[in-house]
C-alpha cells in the first residue's frame, strides 16, 4: 500500500467522533485538518487529534488535503462538495449525497468532469452483516430472489436529539434520514431499482424536543413522517419499504429477503455487523457465520475503501450509488404525492462484493 490518503474534515459535530475513532485504526487514511463554522469546536477537535484547525475555505484549498470529508448538515452537502471538487479534491460525504436530486446530480457530474472521485455514506453495507447476506444470495442459498421487506419504525428523533429541527424540514423526514441505510442495503443485495409506488402521511404539525437545553420547545414539522412503498428492482424482485417517525415500536426484522427456496433475515443496515439468519425450504432457522465484508468495521471504512481502490476502478461507496439511492427515495415521495407509479430514471452498477477481511488495504 502507498501513502495514506490525507483527509480534511468539514463539520466536526456529533457524527465526526465515529469517523475520528475509526481513522485511528485505518492505515489507508490520515487526518490532517478539520474545519467547522464553530471555530472553537474545530480548534478543540484539532488539538485532540494533533492536526490543524482551518477555516472551511482554507481546508478546501489546502495542498495537504487529498480528500474533503463532508460531515455538514444535508442542506450544505452540495455546496461543500462542489467547492471541494472545484479545488481538485476528492470528496466523501455523509448521507444523503445532497438535499435535492438536482444538487446531487450537479455533484456527480462535477466530479466526473473534474476527474475526481465522489464517495458517500452509508458505508455500513461494507460490514459483515449486509455482505454476508449478499454472499448467501449470490451463492444461491435462497434461490432466485423474489421479494424483500425493509422496516424502520420509531416515535421520532426529537425524544433524544437536542437539536432535531432538520429532521422535520425539507431534506429530512424518516425516508431521507434513515432510508439511505435501508435502500442502499437493498440495492447492494438485489441491484438497482426501476420504478416505485408509494404512500405517505403527515400526522402532526409540531413536535416537542425531549432532551437537552431546548427540552420542551415546540418545533414545526414540514415533511411526511410515515412513508411506505414498493420498489421494483430491475431483476423483477419487489422490496416493500416502511419508514416512520410515527410508531412506538416494532418487532419486524430490519430487512428480510425471500427467494424461491429460502429466506434471509438481514441485520440492522445502520450497523456494520450482526447475525444473518437463513431458513431454507424444509429446514429450520440457522445463523450464518460471517463470510464476507470488513470485520469490526465502523464509519469511515468507505473512505478507506475509496483510498485503496485502484485508479480506473470504482469504489464501493460511490457517488453513482448514492445518487441512485436518492433518486429512488425522491421518486417514492413523488409517487406518494401523485398516487401513481414513478419511474426511477437513474441506474448504477451493483457495488463490488467485499471479501471477508479486516480492513481496506
Amino acid at each position: 500500500m502507498g501513502q495514506p490518503l490525507r483527509v480534511g474534515i468539514v463539520g466536526v459535530g456529533a457524527i465526526s467522533g465515529q469517523y475520528l475513532s475509526t481513522f485511528e485504526r485505518l492505515e489507508a487514511v490520515r487526518l490532517v485538518a478539520v474545519a467547522d463554522l464553530d471555530a472553537a469546536r474545530a480548534a478543540s477537535v484539532a488539538a485532540e487529534q494533533g492536526v490543524r484547525a482551518l477555516t472551511v475555505d482554507e481546508l478546501i484549498t489546502d495542498d495537504e488535503v487529498d480528500l474533503v470529508l463532508n460531515l455538514t448538515i444535508p442542506a450544505a452537502h452540495a455546496e461543500i462538495a462542489l467547492q471541494a471538487i472545484a479545488a481538485g479534491k476528492a470528496v466523501y460525504g455523509e448521507k444523503p449525497l445532497a438535499a435535492t436530486l438536482e444538487d446531487a446530480r450537479a455533484v456527480v457530474e462535477a466530479g466526473r468532469a473534474a476527474g475526481v472521485r465522489v464517495g458517500c455514506a452509508p458505508d455500513t453495507v461494507l460490514g459483515t452483516g449486509v455482505q454476508t447476506a449478499r454472499k448467501a444470495i449470490d451463492d444461491g442459498a435462497i434461490g432466485e430472489p423474489i421479494a424483500a421487506t425493509a422496516t424502520m419504525m420509531t416515535p421520532g428523533h426529537e425524544r433524544w436529539h437536542p437539536n432535531p429541527d432538520f429532521y422535520y424540514q425539507p431534506g429530512g423526514g424518516p425516508l431521507l434520514d434513515m432510508g439511505p441505510y435501508y435502500v442502499t442495503a437493498l440495492v447492494t443485495l438485489l441491484g438497482p431499482v426501476a420504478s416505485v409506488v408509494g404512500a405517505a402521511s403527515h400526522t402532526r404539525a409540531t413536535r416537542v424536543i425531549g432532551s437537552g437545553p431546548r427540552a420542551g420547545e415546540v418545533i414545526p414539522v414540514d415533511v411526511d413522517t410515515h412513508v411506505t412503498g414498493v420498489l421494483r428492482h430491475e431483476s423483477g424482485a419487489l422490496s416493500t419499504l416502511v419508514m416512520s417517525f410515527d410508531s412506538v415500536a416494532t418487532r419486524a426484522s430490519n430487512i428480510e429477503v425471500h427467494g424461491r427456496t429460502g429466506s434471509l433475515v438481514v441485520p440492522d443496515p445502520n450497523g456494520f455487523d450482526g447475525d444473518v439468519r437463513l431458513h431454507e425450504l424444509g429446514g429450520e432457522w440457522q445463523t450464518l457465520a460471517p463470510s464476507a465484508g470488513y470485520r469490526d468495521a465502523g464509519r469511515g471504512y468507505g473512505v478507506a475503501d475509496l483510498a485503496v481502490t485502484p485508479a480506473g476502478e470504482t469504489a464501493r461507496a460511490n457517488g453513482d450509488v448514492a445518487y441512485h439511492v436518492l433518486d429512488i427515495m425522491t421518486a417514492l415521495l413523488a409517487a406518494a404525492d401523485s398516487g401513481t407509479t414513478v419511474t426511477v430514471e437513474s441506474r448504477c452498477d451493483r457495488p463490488a462484493a467485499v471479501p471477508l477481511s479486516d480492513a481496506p488495504q
